[in-house]
């Protein structure tokens, strides 16, 4: 099984196919497993698909600390480090998509070409002054108390919402939704709870403004854990060079109810011209 040391952590990783790298950073209380259907489209297309278990999640140690999106964005550096990867596409969901902004902000985009943020959390999910429509610190504070209690009941009630039952176009099959639950509920309580209050707090307006490399911001428009109004529009709004696609009646789970169309969209924005930096590396 191929493992890294991240910042005295053990990350396991999946590696597939060859080629110029697509890095996946998965969701909130999910594995690296999640990215399964998009990792093997891109290792089948010529290019070599990475997807990583945050800390707390899946087969990667639980250290029961590092949860901020410092040290997450600093555990996805040490993947590329490791790896020596160059001339990168990161494509995070939903809580990834933080930790790939975090990343430019605190490593640079010196081996990053491309990001797409697909139904991400971020600017800013908390209610602030600028911010009135973000979640209430009670709403938070409620939340955070349920989890501890009774995770899997919270998980169980919002399933619905996650992947959009009752949207036309939807549909996803029960082994699928029962797998999806299945890796979810996996996830260090801890871990859960941690990245939960470290998501909510986050803002991340300011570090989106300065991003110069191109991005794709994929967002359904009946996505209930990422309002697009609240999340996906401002982010395109914010990133210099951002190209906003909208999946309508889609909901949080794209890469599961809408996977060959999101797939198609990810390999043409990853096909696109060459970058400079990759036409200086081939030459």
């Amino acid at each position: 099984m191929p493992y890294l040391n991240a910042n005295g952590t053990q990350l396991f990783y999946r590696d597939w196919g060859t080629g110029r790298p697509v890095v996946f950073v998965t969701s909130w209380a999910l594995s690296s497993i999640m990215w399964q259907q998009q990792m093997q489209h891109f290792a089948e297309n010529g290019f070599r698909a990475v997807g990583y278990d945050r800390r707390g999640h899946g087969r990667s140690d639980d250290p029961g600390a590092g949860y901020d999106f410092d040290t997450l964005a600093d555990d996805l550096a040490a993947l590329i480090e490791h790896l020596d990867l160059a001339d990168v596409t990161l494509v995070g969901h939903s809580m990834g998509g933080g930790e790939i902004v975090r990343y430019l902000t605190r490593h640079g985009d010196d081996r990053v070409a491309k990001i797409v943020l697909v139904g991400s959390t971020v600017p800013c999910l908390g209610q602030l002054p600028d911010n009135p429509d973000g979640v209430p610190a009670a709403a938070s504070d409620q939340l955070l108390a349920r989890l501890r209690v009774d995770f899997g009941g919270w998980i169980d009630e919002n399933a619905g919402a996650f992947f959009g039952d009752g949207l036309p176009g939807c549909e996803v099959p029960k082994a699928t939704r029962d797998w999806t639950v299945r890796d979810c509920m996996s996830v260090n309580l801890n871990a859960a709870i941690a990245c939960t209050a470290t998501n909510v707090a986050a803002d991340f307006r300011p570090e989106l403004a300065k991003i110069t490399v191109p991005a794709l911001v994929v967002h359904g428009d009946h996505d209930a854990s990422a309002p697009l109004e609240l999340t996906g529009r401002v982010t395109a709004d914010l990133i210099p060079d951002a190209e906003l696609k909208v999946y309508a009646n889609t909901a949080h789970a794209i890469y599961l109810t809408h996977t060959e169309q999101l797939n198609a969209d990810l390999l043409d924005f990853v096909s696109r011209a060459t970058s400079p930096r990759a036409a200086q590396a081939l030459s």
